[in-house]
């Protein structure tokens, strides 16, 4: 196995990585975490066949409401709060790409698919979450084989101020940035950002852009936010938008309160919703396009 890995190249985009395709949350309070998600902008737009999972869309972004009780038992863990349980990367060829990751050491993830149902291959990430590979994205997506429409639902709804995924941010232990930062860009082709440049609202921690520059990853370690519990977990999710004080504004229109922006910099970079359910935040950055 050793020999395998070291025979394997350091290319640019060794996935042919090209975006998020889904965000997926395991909770057991799917009708309450669904309420948070629609004062953001997203809507529920289809069920899956077999599952008690719902996929939610804005725009471009989809994110998953994952209360199947295997899968929901996560959030038990947690103190019933939603945890972010996954992230789906679109790749060139999802099975190649899985084959890759196992190759370097990664633990590939048990399958769920029943007859008929897609199995999604991917390696287990931070605190129990799972990374997937999806190469069915453009035309004909894995959307279209394991769920079901909800009747007289908009299935495009328009996203909030031109909103798209601008990346995760993952808590990690203290000292173990070097271990993260090696992972990601081995296995994924991250390259990491110098520190004197910036997104967001929290300047902390390191900073990574995915080969494909369509969104980033934040690794923060806990001396950073004086907070150190021992866990390591995907803590939260990035928005891009444009226009951050449009987004904002739009969406305390809707109900979404935010934390001070003096508690945490004075200009319009971005904007940090306040925590619902014990966990769930997002985080607005500004990002053209």
């Amino acid at each position: 196995m050793d020999q395998d890995r070291e025979a394997l190249p350091d290319v640019p985009n060794p996935l042919g990585l090209d975006g998020i395709e889904f965000v997926e949350y395991a909770t057991m309070r799917p009708q309450a975490l669904g309420q948070v998600l629609e004062t953001l902008g997203f809507r529920p737009v289809a069920r899956h066949r077999s599952r008690e999972v719902t996929l939610y869309r804005q725009g471009g972004m989809h994110l998953v409401v994952n209360a199947h009780a295997d899968d929901a038992r996560a959030s038990a863990t947690e103190g019933g709060h939603p945890v972010l349980s996954a992230v789906a990367f679109r790749v060139r060829d999802a099975r190649l790409a899985h084959a890759r990751c196992v190759a370097l050491g990664g633990w590939a993830t048990p399958s769920h698919a029943q007859a008929m149902e897609l199995n999604i291959p991917g390696i287990q990430g931070p605190g129990g979450s799972h990374f997937y590979f999806v190469d069915r994205w453009q035309d004909f997506s894995i959307f279209d084989i394991d769920f079901l429409p909800i009747p007289t639902v908009d299935a495009r709804p328009p996203p909030v101020a031109g909103s798209s995924y601008f990346g995760l941010v993952q808590y990690i232990g203290t000292g173990r940035s070097a271990d993260w930062t090696t992972f990601y860009a081995r296995m994924f082709g991250f390259q990491e950002i110098p520190d004197d440049q910036r997104f967001g609202i929290m300047p902390a921690g390191k900073l990574m852009h995915s080969p494909c520059r369509r969104f980033m990853w934040q690794l923060i370690e806990p001396a950073t936010l004086d907070i150190d519990d021992g866990r390591e977990r995907l803590q939260r999710v990035g928005i891009g938008t444009p226009d951050v004080p449009a987004a904002v504004a739009a969406l305390r229109a809707r109900g979404v309160e935010f934390v001070d922006a003096g508690q945490l910099h004075p200009d319009d970079r971005g904007a940090l919703t306040t925590t619902q359910l014990g966990s769930v935040a997002f985080e607005l950055v500004h990002a053209e396009g």
